[in-house]
């Protein structure tokens, strides 16, 4: 591995998942603000070890691997804490969470097989959007606690900003898994024949 920048802020990332989740889980307000700002930080590596990546051509087969999944190791860290303390439903979590772990597997056997894999424009935009809806529920979670009753009397809802917009996110993330299956289908069959030979002995 070259530990090029976009490959030192990738570790970065993952880094700090783990340190925003054990702030998060405090529930006082102090640490869920500081767990927002280090959750901000975060996701702002994301964007720019892309970003220098492909302005000065340093991309990595590591980098390739790595950055997307430190992407959902931050993005499931935050839904699962959301449904832990009951802000979002848990089967929307689910839905994304196990879409996550399916596209990590496939990603995993490609490079086994030396096989390029292809990511959609809107599997791109899927990520985007749920960065932002972890976001703006760290931003309400944050006004509850400074200037409401506290982040502990909400609730999940279906209908309120914070229910509808992980409606569109889950949906969203639905419709990419469609297309990745699509676009990797002979793949998915690759492994799937292959792991119920496996299964089989």
């Amino acid at each position: 591995m070259r530990l090029t920048i976009p490959n030192q802020l990738t570790i970065l990332r993952i880094l700090l998942t783990p340190v925003f989740v054990l702030l998060f889980l405090k529930e006082t307000t102090q640490g869920q603000f500081i767990a927002s700002i280090v959750y901000i930080l975060a996701s702002l590596t994301d964007w720019y070890d892309g970003w220098y990546a492909r302005q000065f051509g340093v991309i990595t087969r590591w980098g390739q691997f790595m950055d997307p999944l430190a992407d959902k190791f931050l993005v499931s860290s935050a839904l699962v804490i959301f449904a832990w303390m009951g802000y979002i439903m848990w089967w929307m979590v689910w839905i994304i969470v196990s879409r996550d772990v399916i596209v990590t597997l496939v990603r995993i056997y490609a490079i086994q097989k030396g096989t390029p894999i292809m990511t959609s424009a809107i599997a791109k935009w899927k990520t985007f959007a749920q960065m932002a809806v972890i976001l703006m529920i760290l931003i309400f979670i944050n006004w509850l606690n400074f200037y409401g009753p506290g982040s502990f009397t909400y609730k999940a809802q279906y209908f309120d900003f914070v229910g509808i917009s992980m409606i569109t996110v889950t949906l969203l993330t639905l419709i990419s898994a469609i297309f990745y299956f699509y676009e990797n289908g002979q793949l998915i069959w690759q492994m799937m024949k292959r792991f119920f030979i496996f299964a089989s002995k």
